[in-house]
Parts: structure tokens; sequence; C-alpha cells
């Protein structure tokens, strides 16, 4: 039994502290490095929380300078990044802390890029190379994570979207990991249902598309399994009884997600991207409604790892009647010579397991649906504001969203209108 009480350290892929209270931590380590003037970058709603309020009195208590930094969008924008750059400078900051979720976790990213590097900031996006631009060092950079979705806190990356198109960048460089995370349950205990379960379903996403996205990375297929295996042991109890162990097994879940979608992503985000561009969805919400669909649309050719996804969310999985009958009429009709009945029984064997395979995948979907429904989270894109008129357009932006060319199969525009159709 795991002692959720404790707080340990990992060193992987920084150094992150995790456990409940851990972030009392955060205003020694800051004067241990010898920093004194933070700027903290937060959403509107977490700066006016009781536990943000009870932070900054911490900091100032040990000699800290303190400045908060929290004009940012729910989908953050290239203006967000200025105006936060000027407040860092204009202020004298010397170290950035990033609080909150996915939008604070990118835009106190992003700030980190723009203070030494002075560019037109989407000079910086990796899909055109801009990495290679990314030659300075940042300022001194936590993360404090307050959700349970993106992972943010460790990740490389920062997606901010053009101020009058929306069209997502994203910004990467290894010198954008943070230094230190604190990883603390116990700010996640108070969220409201719908936050822990969108973004849950978020954290799931995540790690399904890196388990299934094309590239071979056992590595990072392996957190990936894991991670889903602790989202679905967690996510309703976390939802709708939240306690100590349900937060902090989708707190940690959350970070896995994170390193294993380096492999990359799929279908889902890009089906989920463009919603948040032109309707100002949710991320979460985005990603919860449209994953069974693309879950769907992948299983063709991925029998085997859904055998595997359904393993690991201990899905009773019905293979049907014929499946092991099949392997058995295939080798064993006649007795032909062996090395014919060795052939036959491989093929039946084959046909077996891709029958195995499918069926496991439509559990897993059926699963998917269930888990929204558990959830309280809606199941077609019409109850978050999707129109028929809207179609178009979101197939459009989707093809050109950057995650599904690591999709397990090729992913079209007529196969993106097809989805938005299916789910509406």
């Amino acid at each position: 039994m795991i002692d959720f009480t404790t707080i340990r350290q990992y060193n992987f892929p920084t150094t992150i502290r995790f456990g409940p209270g851990v972030i009392a931590e955060l205003p020694d380590h800051l004067r241990g490095v010898g920093l004194s003037r933070p700027l903290l970058v937060t959403d509107p709603m977490v700066a006016q929380l009781d536990f943000f309020s009870g932070l900054r009195k911490q900091l100032e208590a040990k000699g800290l300078s303190v400045e908060v930094f929290s004009d940012i969008h729910k989908n953050p924008v290239k203006s967000d990044v200025e105006k936060g750059g000027v407040a860092f400078t204009t202020t004298g900051r010397d170290s950035i802390i990033g609080i909150g979720g996915g939008a604070a976790m990118d835009v106190a990213r992003a700030i980190a890029l723009r203070i030494n590097h002075h560019r037109d900031l989407f000079d910086y996006d990796d899909l055109i190379g801009g990495d290679v631009y990314v030659t300075e060092e940042v300022p001194y950079f936590v993360t404090v994570p307050t959700t349970s979705g993106t992972g943010s806190e460790v990740g490389r990356s920062a997606i901010i979207s053009e101020d009058e198109t929306h069209r997502k960048r994203i910004l990467f460089s290894p010198k954008l990991l943070a230094k230190m995370v604190y990883a603390d349950p116990l700010l996640t205990m108070e969220l409201p249902p719908f936050v822990t379960a969108a973004t849950g379903m978020d954290a799931l996403t995540h790690n399904l598309e890196a388990y299934l996205a094309k590239m071979w990375h056992p590595m990072a297929e392996g957190i990936a399994l894991e991670g889903i295996r602790l989202i679905c042991g967690s996510i309703v109890q976390a939802t709708n009884r939240p306690d100590l162990a349900s937060r902090s097994q989708m707190m940690i879940a959350s970070l896995m997600g994170a390193v294993a979608f380096q492999k990359g992503l799929g279908v889902v985000h890009s089906l989920a991207h463009p919603m948040s561009s032109l309707l100002d969805t949710h991320h979460g919400l985005a990603n919860a409604v449209n994953l069974p669909y693309g879950m769907r649309f992948n299983i063709g050719g991925c029998e085997e790892k859904f055998r595997v996804i359904a393993q690991v969310m201990e899905l009773p999985v019905d293979e049907g009647p014929g499946t092991r009958a099949m392997a058995e009429r295939w080798g064993s009709g006649g007795r032909p010579a062996a090395d014919e009945a060795i052939a036959g029984r491989a093929a039946g064997e084959a046909i077996a397991a891709a029958s195995a395979g499918r069926a496991a995948g439509e559990a897993v979907v059926e699963r998917l649906f269930e888990l929204n429904k558990w959830l309280g989270l809606p199941t077609r894109l019409r109850d978050v504001g999707v129109r028929e008129e809207h179609l178009e357009t979101l197939a459009d932006l989707a093809i050109a969203d950057f995650a599904h060319p690591n999709n397990p199969k090729p992913v079209s525009r007529d196969d993106f209108f097809t989805l938005y159709k299916e789910a509406l």
C-alpha cells in the first residue's frame, strides 16, 4: 500500500518534489539558490484563491519581493506573453514561478523564453525550426501545478496562439524545462468537479495518444501505460469523492502523460485544438468529448495495442464466439504437411488476434464514453457549442494542426470532417 502522506523526490525529467504540503519548501528553495524577486505567473482564477495569497505571504515573510502577473487568457495568446515580459523587466524580477494549469504554465514558460530572446516571439516556433534561435539562458524557472491535466510543469514547450487568427504555435527548447517542480496534491483538493474531470480526461488523452503514437519508443510507452492505469483507477473518485490517494494518483499520472507525449500525440488533439481556437472551448473538455471517436478511428491497424490498453484498464473483452474456433480451424483442418499446418495455424492465430484486438478496442471506446458520463461530461460536440456550420472550418484547422502527423494512421481532411460529424 502506497503511503501518500510521504514527500518524495524524483529526478526525472527534472527535479520534482512530490507530496502533500511540499509547496511550503518553495520560499527556502528560492533563498537557497540566491533568488529574491520572483514573478508569480498564474491565471485570474488561481490568483483569487486562498492558497495563492497564503503562498505570497509565505514568500514575503522570508524576505522575498513578490510580483504577480495574472492577465492571461484561458487559451493563451502572444499578447499575454508580451505583457508578462514587460512585467518581469520593469519590476526587476530574477525568477519566474508558474502556478496553475496549462495556460499559466504555457505563459510562464513563454515569458521565460522572451526575457533574453528578442526576435518576434513566433520566430521561435518549433514547427518552422525556430528552436535554433533559442541560444541564450532563461531566468530561473519553477513550476507549481494546481490541476492534474496538461502536465506542463514537466514540459519543455509552450503552446501560444496568435491574437488575431488564434492559430496555435509551439515554442520549444530543452532550456525551457523547469529547474524545480513542486507537485503538491493538496493544491488540487478544492478543485470543482468539472475542472477535475476535464483536466483528468486531458491527462488520459495524453497517455493514450502517446502510447499509440507511431514512433517506436518503449520507454515512453511504459510510462503511458502506467499513467492510463492510474487515471482509470482514480479519476472518478477524484472527481466525485476526492481524497489524498486519488488526487495524488491523478497528479503523478498527469506528470507521466506529459513525459510520455514527448513521443507524440495524435488525432484527438488535432480534433480538440481547433475547438479551442475557434470556439474557446476548454482544452480538456474538447479532448474528453473527442476522445472516444478518435480512439475508434485508430483501432484498425492498432489491434494489439488496444488489447494491451484494455488489459491495463481491466476491461472484460468479449472476443466473439468464433475467435478461438477460427484459430483452430485454420491450423488443424485435414492435417496437411507440417509446414503447411504451421503456416495455417499462424494465419489463424493472426486473424484471431486481430479480431480480439478489435473487440478490445471497442471495449476501450465504450469505457471512454462511460467515463465521460460518470464524470458528468458531455459525449456530443453539440453539447459544447459546436454547430453544423462550424464543421468545415474545424476540419480546415484540424488538418493544419501539428499533432496528427504522429497519429498511428494517416488522417485526411475528410476524415476530420467525418469525425466531427459523427461526434456532433
